[in-house]
């Protein structure tokens, strides 16, 4: 009973802190601490000056090898071979968490690894604070919506790309502008579907935005009666009927041949749109992962069986397929994840016909963060494809350092599973007045405005109060240095190479922008192709000096549809495609 009251308390206190329609204004965390380190790598005990302000924190510091990702190649390791990496740099050392409070601080690192067994080897290296508020009670930031089981997403940057002053959460049918009176109900702002008919929505998954117009939206559908699955593409229509485009796809939809679960939702790099099925209800294996383009033809797709679908574990008494159910996009990456499976998993949607270059890092079974039947009398030991036992992890979330997050529901009162940027499982932790009620999802802004931070819920389906089943936020940020016996930047360790960037934007109509970086000086030619492979335009005929350039391609006179441009240098050249829209 006493508990129950001081729940009632602290909620009771946070709605009249609101009743007089103040708007949601966070006090937000910062770290700062030197850019660049130096340290002899000789074992003795390196101080990190640390200073901490808008509030106090939980700390975590990690080393990651730095320059080395082309040389980690499909590594497995770990106990049971839990964690594979490939084409990324690895943590070498993490630490326990500290607390801190606001103001100057310091950390102190030994030079050994992380198992303590040895010095880390002198070298240059990437270091990573990792930091949440663990001590103040979450804020309201709305009450006119609910955590939905994974479906819920946050729009950081607009249709120009670059990030928004004010982010808003989108959702399957909703959006809500960060910062708006949290009691304020009539700030929500929905659209409605007719699906067609025999159709339903994606059970978990995200929607994604046209990212050149955001007035249209991109929606999973199924149609289990058929056994066929797909996405739609829609106009949204504020506080109205959205409005079905029948000129994508086949009369508004795109499908694909699939038994049950269209429930990873929609998610967009700006190339592509992805979806797929999850099927963790089906007994034969099955798990894909499609590439549609913007008119609704798939490009591309990817069988992800090897990964997600295992007899073994359904003779043992669990199921066949493990998902992935929800989709996650960060800076051009693909974050898998599943509430009935221990695997977490990163893609790279631009190597999708590169074979196993495709998979940067699976965590699975073996670290005892985010594992399935791993307790010492499980029914069915280190079982991974299991959705009756928890963990359960509705969905997945990051910050632009890529550390990534999966509530934990059935651990007691633990709010959430933390992994590095390369996967590594870091452990378990929770937010303040934490209580072992249902997680559903959480949604982290990292997009550097004063909205940063964790966004979470409370779940409890009894409660008769309204706020307990909203939004809430709590400080979260990472920052990240170098580490080495010299000063040398993290964005400077890298010679200049040649490079072209996916432009921007794309979708685009009538004009985009194209980067590239020259490794030296030398004549440069930009040319623009048709998806027939012929030349129809030239953009650059030059010599250009070493460094970065960007151009730009008005297609004013040109029809919609695929184009490719092909940027060369001397024997370097690259070709991306791009997708005009009229």
């Amino acid at each position: 009973m006493k508990k129950i009251v001081s729940v009632f308390m602290v909620l009771f206190v946070a709605l009249a802190a609101l009743a007089y329609g103040a708007s949601f204004v966070p006090t937000g965390l910062k770290l700062s601490a030197p850019t660049n380190i130096i340290y002899n790598f000789d074992g003795k005990n390196l101080l990190i000056p640390v200073t901490v302000t808008g509030t106090s924190a939980n700390v975590s510091f990690f080393l990651y090898t730095r320059g080395k990702a082309s040389s980690i190649k499909k590594i497995t390791n770990g106990y049971l071979g839990w964690h594979y990496i490939n084409n990324i740099d690895t943590c070498v050392y993490m630490s326990p968490a500290v607390s801190m409070d606001k103001g100057a601080n310091s950390f102190a690192w030994d030079g050994k690894t992380k198992d303590k067994s040895q010095l880390v080897p002198a070298g240059d290296y990437t270091y990573y604070f990792y930091a949440f508020d663990d001590r103040s009670t979450r804020v309201p930031v709305s009450v006119a919506f609910n955590m939905p089981v994974g479906a819920l997403s946050i729009q950081e940057k607009g249709q120009d790309g670059k990030p928004l002053a004010k982010p808003y959460f989108l959702g399957s049918y909703f959006k809500w502008a960060i910062g708006g009176d949290p009691l304020d109900k009539t700030l929500l702002e929905t659209t409605t579907l007719a699906l067609p008919a025999g159709w339903t929505g994606s059970g978990y998954g995200p929607i994604s935005l046209l990212p050149n117009d955001f007035n249209y939206f991109f929606m999973a559908l199924a149609n289990k009666n058929s056994g066929v699955q797909g996405i739609a593409k829609w106009q949204w229509v504020p506080n109205g009927a959205a409005v079905l485009q029948t000129t994508f796809g086949e009369s508004g939809l795109s499908t694909y041949t699939a038994a049950l679960d269209a429930e990873p939702g929609v998610v967009t790099d700006g190339n592509y749109l992805y979806s797929g099925d999850s099927n963790h209800h089906f007994t034969d294996a099955a798990s894909m992962i499609y590439a549609f383009d913007f008119d609704g033809s798939i490009a591309n797709k990817v069988d992800l069986t090897k990964w997600w679908s295992n007899i073994n574990d359904m003779k043992a008494g669990g199921q066949m397929n493990g998902g992935p159910t929800i989709y996650y996009q960060r800076n051009g990456y693909i974050y898998l994840d599943c509430h009935c499976s221990c695997i977490k998993q990163l893609v790279n949607p631009a190597n999708m016909d590169q074979g196993d270059d495709f998979y940067v890092w699976t965590n699975r079974n073996g670290d005892y963060v985010l594992d399935h039947n791993f307790e010492v009398k499980a029914a069915r030991p280190w079982v991974c494809n299991d959705y009756n036992v928890g963990p359960y992890t509705y969905n997945i979330t990051s910050d632009s350092n890529m550390f990534s997050m999966c509530p934990s529901f059935d651990l007691g009162a633990v709010s959430f599973g933390l992994m590095g940027p390369d996967g590594s499982g870091v452990g378990y932790f929770s937010f303040a007045g934490e209580t072992a009620k249902q997680k559903y999802g959480n949604a982290i802004c990292s997009n550097g405005s004063i909205y940063d931070g964790i966004y979470t819920t409370i779940n409890d389906p009894g409660s008769t109060l309204a706020i307990e089943n909203g939004v809430y936020y709590v400080a979260q940020t990472s920052i990240k240095g170098s580490l080495g016996a010299s000063l040398i930047g993290v964005e400077e360790a890298a010679p200049v190479t040649f490079a072209v960037a996916q432009n921007t934007p794309n979708p685009f109509n009538p004009a985009t922008s194209i980067t590239f970086t020259l490794a030296k000086a030398g004549k440069v030619t930009v040319e623009v192709f048709n998806v027939a492979g012929q030349k129809v335009d030239t953009i650059v005929n030059t010599a250009m000096s070493a460094g970065s350039h960007s151009v730009t391609w008005n297609a004013s006179r040109f029809s919609a549809g695929i184009y490719f441009y092909t940027v060369k240098a001397g024997t370097s050249s690259r070709t991306m495609k791009m997708t005009l829209l009229k």
